[in-house]
């Protein structure tokens, strides 16, 4: 019996996982314990083994795309079984259920019209960017009187951002087609109807028409109050009259629109050469404003007394790179932005003589088997100076306070899609060689996306240190659950006081962000003077 394969929580943080890799295809054999396929989740790329054995009868996403948590991965049964009745559930238990009740609830209002035998679907256009209201149908794959497929591509759609497939998800017999290339069709407007052959797809029709009816006499009042922008403009704006619709809308596809609006041209200016008028992305590009062809036709009947500046011509183009938000992107976005404007953050700045750190680090590396950083000493001193102030190694849970008398300190790592934060567990009861060791290991596999979750769980204390880039001074964002993170900054020889007598000194700053609903300013600074100290006198972190 088939069943249905869901998406995993392969993390604390994620709400869906993107397909990198597909092990299998539909039709493929699967067993338990067999690698299906590779999720890239917001941290890592890891391995997805399969729970059931079968067939694979059906695929939720394409490699690239992206599942929610929970949302369908496969179905998986006998070869030959039908499981388009386990999609249909999962669909009418899904949220497309919320947005279908609003229609049907219209429908009752319009009239009472029994279409439940009519054997055809209305196809909707979809949603297919965030900012999108209307698609244009840039290319039909199929026509009136064609059989398609689920799956099968059906249409070439332009958005506002790209010219995108539309591939099928209903079987049956193309009845009718929503709009003609080149036309376009608002979100949720019907996009064709599929059903049986001769199907009364016209009922459908009619239906659709009576809900779009009831919304069109509020738009239009505000048109019929405006007599005086007929009169005063006369013909002003002839070249524009052929891109308007009758209800004064500017016919012109989303793609013309967002360029026109990136060059700052009123659309209504430029003359659609597109199908009815349509203005469409090449308008826009070859479009003249008005006001700049009488400047260059009267332009030689002017004489200056002075000569006229010419500058020179300069050859450039506008270009950009739109990225793929990638799932570690999108969660350090979400948890920073929420930890931002949700804890109060206050800042502590301190600088440190690093002169005897610097001596000490040289002599340990002489008999250390591996080579030691300063940052490697910033974690040790961090985990010492935890030890005498807990409450700073504190979380905020709400309605309580939870104080940790574990320190696990968690080391920001750069990677090439963000940041990743690995966790040095018990760091106060290791030797400075051990954390050197572990820190190298751990960002190693940050970098090569290896990390498993128990090796960036659970920190309680977080360091991000920007010296080895040159950066002196700066804040970070505390990393939740953490009520403190620690920004360290390079290491810089500069004029200091020492004994009563200008010398020169190795002085690091840091900064301290505090959840200011845990860790109050008198406590932030009690633990920067420990944490100071035992640098400065670095002797007493090997004790």
């Amino acid at each position: 019996m088939a069943e249905i394969v869901r998406m995993p929580k392969m993390s604390d943080t994620m709400e869906e996982g993107v397909i990198a890799v597909w092990h299998k295809k539909v039709g493929d054999k699967v067993e338990s314990g067999e690698l299906m396929a590779e999720i890239e989740t917001d941290k890592a790329t890891m391995d997805y083994e399969s729970y059931n054995e079968g067939t694979v009868l059906y695929l939720g996403a394409e490699e690239g795309e992206a599942v929610q948590i929970n949302g369908i991965l496969a179905i998986v049964g006998e070869k030959g079984e039908d499981y388009k009745a386990l999609l249909n559930e999962s669909s009418e238990n899904g949220s497309d259920d919320n947005e279908e009740k609003p229609a049907e609830a219209k429908k009752a209002d319009a009239e009472a019209i029994d279409t439940s035998n009519i054997k055809a679907e209305v196809v909707r256009m979809p949603k297919m960017s965030d900012t999108m209201e209307e698609g244009v149908i840039s290319a039909w794959h199929k026509k009136v009187g064609d059989t398609v497929e689920s799956g099968e591509l059906m249409a070439e759609i332009e958005t506002d951002k790209a010219t995108m497939e539309y591939e099928s998800y209903n079987d049956g017999t193309v009845l009718y087609l929503g709009a003609k290339e080149g036309e376009s069709v608002a979100v949720n407007g019907v996009l064709a109807i599929v059903g049986e052959k001769g199907a009364d797809f016209e009922t459908l029709l009619k239906t659709e028409s009576q809900i779009e009816s009831e919304a069109e006499p509020a738009k239009e009042e505000p048109t019929k109050a405006s007599p005086k922008q007929e009169t005063s403009e006369p013909k002003k704006e002839e070249s524009a009259a052929p891109t308007q619709t009758n209800k004064g809308r500017i016919k012109a596809s989303p793609l013309a629109k967002r360029l026109a609006q990136e060059k700052g041209i009123n659309i209504s200016e430029v003359k659609g050469s597109g199908d009815g008028g349509r203005i469409i992305k090449r308008d826009v590009e070859d479009f003249v404003p008005a006001k700049a062809e009488q400047t260059k036709s009267a332009a030689p009947a002017q004489k200056s007394s002075t000569p006229a500046v010419e500058l020179p011509k300069i050859v450039g183009e506008e270009s950009f790179e739109e990225l793929r938000v990638s799932q570690m992107r999108k969660t350090i976005a979400k948890r920073l932005a929420e930890s931002k404007f949700t804890a109060p953050h206050f800042y502590l700045t301190m600088e440190i003589n690093m002169d005897k750190a610097i001596e000490a680090r040289a002599s340990m590396n002489e008999v250390s088997p591996v080579k030691i950083s300063f940052n490697d000493m910033v974690i040790k001193a961090a985990a010492a100076a935890l030890r005498k102030h807990p409450q700073v190694n504190s979380s905020w849970l709400g309605d309580k306070i939870r104080i940790n008398h574990h320190i696990h300190i968690g080391v920001a790592v750069a990677v090439e899609e963000g940041l990743l934060v690995p966790v040095v567990r018990f760091a106060d009861n290791k030797p400075l060689s051990h954390i050197a060791a572990e820190v190298k290991q751990l960002g190693a596999k940050a970098k090569n996306k290896e990390l498993q979750p128990a090796e960036w769980e659970g920190n309680t204390f977080t360091i991000s240190n920007l010296g080895m880039f040159g950066i002196e001074e700066f804040t970070a964002i505390i990393n939740p659950p953490d009520a403190c993170i620690m920004a360290v900054g390079g290491i810089k020889q500069t004029a200091i006081v020492k004994d009563g007598e200008l010398t020169i000194g190795n002085i690091m700053k840091v900064t301290m962000s505090c959840d200011h609903r845990v860790v109050d300013g008198a406590v932030g600074s009690a633990f920067l003077q420990t944490f100071k100290s035992l640098l400065e006198d670095p002797v007493r972190l090997l004790v």
